[in-house]
């Protein structure tokens, strides 16, 4: 089973879904079994890098409301992410620019460290207060993510580097149909829209894997009682008479 996972690392409730796919997933005995791929989606391709203006002002200005309004509406998100184990510090948050952060991404996938860094972004993000659209910080996530510091500057630095591994994501989220993240794609066949209760993920799983897994195609019904005439590859045995024979 494969999961396509398209997300932005600035989007509050792709980590929320995240983490519920995750316990959804510890929770299916054929976890092994499947494969979690993450697409780049940004919410705001036109967003400035970091300018120091606070998230509050900002969704503000974005929303046309108060910054009261925007922290009432915020205290929500809150209590969603911490009933999972998530912290979310939207004083400090900086709101930035993830085209980068995208095309890290990209390279922390070839190198097999794709989980790591989406993780890592995300806490840095909303939890650290860290400014995901700054090259040095992003170069910070990706050692700590076990990706050589070097290689993540060099990839940031030249800004056509895994451009386009980002944009066709984004193409194929248009595609598609999808609109907003997280958006989840199971099997290139079912869709889940937005970070849905633990249990939409946990019966969509089941329902997945019931109706893709390979199937017995016959049920056998012989009946092994030594007497039956069957050829294999050495040799075509024929049964012993008995007494009904």
């Amino acid at each position: 089973m494969k999961i396509e996972v398209w997300s932005d690392f600035v989007c509050p409730f792709c980590y929320i879904g995240k983490r519920r796919l995750e316990m959804a997933l510890d929770q299916f005995p054929d976890k092994d079994q499947v494969e979690v791929e993450f697409k780049s989606f940004e919410l705001d391709p036109n967003a400035p890098k970091y300018t120091e203006q606070g998230i509050y002002q900002s969704l503000a200005a974005k929303m046309g409301t108060s910054e009261e309004q925007v922290r009432e509406m915020n205290k929500g998100i809150i209590r969603q992410a911490a009933d999972i184990g998530l912290t979310y510090n939207f004083d400090d948050m900086k709101t930035t620019n993830t085209f980068d952060a995208h095309r890290l991404a990209k390279l922390a996938k070839t190198l097999g460290k794709e989980n790591e860094l989406t993780e890592n972004l995300l806490k840095s993000y909303f939890t650290d207060s860290k400014n995901v659209g700054d090259i040095e910080t992003l170069a910070d996530v990706a050692e700590a993510s076990g990706i050589n510091r070097n290689k993540a500057l060099e990839v940031l630095k030249d800004d056509t580097s895994f451009a386009n591994e980002v944009r066709s994501d984004e193409r194929m989220a248009q595609q598609i149909g999808a609109t907003g993240v997280p958006y989840f794609v199971v099997n290139q066949k079912y869709a889940i829209s937005g970070a849905q209760p633990l249990e939409t993920f946990t019966s969509a799983l089941e329902k997945v894997w019931e109706e893709e897994k390979p199937k017995v195609k016959f049920e056998e019904l012989s009946i092994d009682n030594g007497n039956g005439a069957v050829c294999t590859d050495d040799s075509c045995a024929v049964p012993p008479k008995t007494e009904n024979n």
